[in-house]
């Protein structure tokens, strides 16, 4: 015979469960809508800016050079939070990165930040923010998922090689998905290879830059002109497309 309070028990259990992680999500929505905040409110964003850039270079480079370590740590957990909260500066930190560390470095350095902020904003999305992105993106949600049905990796590819979406609309749609984490991380990670070092690139080349007569040099002319073919790809893209459609 089965005891009533024994009955009772899953029941019980379930609705504690459920009200634990009704509590974790608006902590964690709390959390992150007082981060994204304090950003405005304090205009933090000013320290992400070409002009803040400009008036620190020779400070930044002194500090860079006396604490490398430091200022990559720094550096990566800054593009982290920055990608992971969807804040604007990734452009400017990808720059920055550039003059400092050196196009190569700066894409590696990148690329480590850029994966882990978005995966994180992947995790948030599929764990907290499910409805308000279906809200906000739902007209995106289609194509996206009928991507990802036929092939994860070779769809997240396309969207980090071409960039057809912002890059944050991308980390947030992805986890509504059913792609799985270690394919996300993956295509992220090598999807953005590209896009990095043009810009690092550039930002090395204009971080060399002591006068005017430096702009026409022929690496900081070959910088603009990498500017130039990326920002063209995704019109490229679309008219091969739609001639292939």
């Amino acid at each position: 015979m089965i005891r009533p309070d024994a009955a009772m028990i899953t029941p019980v259990a379930n609705q504690s469960e459920s009200s634990s992680s009704n509590l974790g999500k608006i902590s964690i929505a709390v959390g992150i809508a007082l981060t994204i905040g304090a950003f405005f409110y304090f205009d933090l964003g000013r320290f992400l800016s070409l002009a803040a850039l400009k008036e620190n270079r020779d400070g930044l480079l002194a500090f860079t050079e006396a604490n490398f370590a430091a200022a990559v740590g720094i550096f990566i957990v800054a593009y982290a939070i920055v990608t992971g909260l969807s804040l604007p500066g990734a452009v400017i930190l990808t720059l920055a990165g550039g003059f400092l560390f050196g196009a190569v470095f700066a894409t590696l350095f990148v690329n480590i930040g850029a994966t882990t902020g978005a995966t994180l904003a992947f995790l948030t999305a599929r764990y907290l923010l499910r409805d308000t992105v279906e809200q906000k993106f739902g007209k995106w949600l289609g194509p996206f998922q009928e991507g990802f049905a036929k092939n994860a990796l070779s769809y997240l590819l396309t969207l980090r090689l071409i960039p057809l979406f912002p890059f944050f609309v991308v980390n947030l749609v992805s986890g509504l998905t059913r792609v799985n984490v270690g394919t996300y991380v993956a295509a992220t990670a090598i999807g953005i290879i590209p896009g990095s070092f043009v810009y690092a690139y550039a930002g090395h080349q204009l971080g060399s830059i002591n006068s005017l007569r430096e702009v026409a040099s022929p690496n900081v002319l070959a910088a603009f002109g990498l500017l130039g073919l990326l920002a063209l790809v995704p019109v490229v893209y679309k008219r091969f497309a739609a001639k292939s459609a």
